[in-house]
């Protein structure tokens, strides 16, 4: 649904990253964990596709969508500039989202801004569990507090060691899986982290599920810009396209084509 949203909050949470939080009684009612908005970003005239966010919480009793997002383009640049009581096109909840596994503990992993995308399915776990931070440095690992609040036991890794374990998050992988029973993955961050990720998880049994945000145009399949791939034991290729921002974002681990 394309709902007018008044924005209430637009907060920085630290350099680069931002915190908005609109009222969207509609998609707060349906929103799932996994799931996405595209947001027409108010004062870009001349630029009118939309720009896609994960949904990193949604409240249906006060009507609010949050998104995070770090400022690295004009559009996010026009974002972060406004102001509570701005109204903007919002259209979501939008793609499929993560699907919890019954009787198992969530694994969470996130790379750089990719925690926003799973805080949500950290909030509407009925478990809690672990959550496997990466980022370039401490300051791009958003979000610490808020998933250690919802009881999450949090390891991370830094590329250049200024928090937790020097390296990548995938390295710590076998430290989690053996520390928590009947693990289910979730992860959302860069393509080669969860390409490597889903290259590892390959043949273990281990439910893992990838959220594979691609740049997004249209938002509902028209366009086709957003396409991943997926395998395919028929095709001369190994693989077919698929549109992530409609039969996605999130994929079993065991689809997707974790390779370029």
């Amino acid at each position: 649904m394309d709902q007018i949203s008044r924005i209430l909050r637009n907060d920085e949470m630290t350099a680069g990253y931002r915190r908005l939080v609109f009222l969207a009684p509609d998609i707060a009612k349906s929103a799932l964990p996994g799931q996405f908005v595209h947001v027409q970003i108010p004062g870009l005239r001349d630029r009118i596709l939309r720009r896609p966010f994960s949904i990193s919480s949604a409240d249906p009793a006060a009507g609010t969508v949050t998104v995070i997002f770090k400022v690295v383009g004009l559009g996010t640049t026009e974002l972060a500039k406004a102001e509570p009581g701005v109204e903007c096109a919002v259209l979501g909840p939008l793609g499929n989202g993560y699907k919890p596994v019954p009787g198992t503990v969530p694994v969470l992993i996130a790379g750089g801004y990719g925690s926003a995308s799973t805080l949500f399915l950290a909030e509407r776990s009925k478990t809690p569990g672990l959550i496997l931070m990466g980022a370039r440095t401490e300051h791009d690992l958003i979000l610490r507090d808020e998933y250690q609040a919802l009881g999450f036991r949090l390891l991370a890794a830094t590329n250049d060691g200024s928090f937790g374990r020097k390296g990548f998050v995938t390295d710590l992988l076998e430290e989690a899986l053996g520390s928590v029973p009947a693990p289910a993955v979730y992860a959302c961050g860069p393509r080669p982290m969860l390409f490597a990720l889903g290259r590892l998880l390959e043949g273990r049994g281990i439910p893992a599920q990838l959220s594979l945000d691609q740049h997004m145009c249209c938002g509902v399949g028209a366009c086709f810009a957003c396409v991943v791939k997926l395998k395919d034991a028929d095709s001369p290729d190994g693989f077919r396209y698929s549109r992530s921002c409609k039969e996605g974002p999130v994929y079993p681990a065991e689809e997707v084509y974790c390779r370029e």
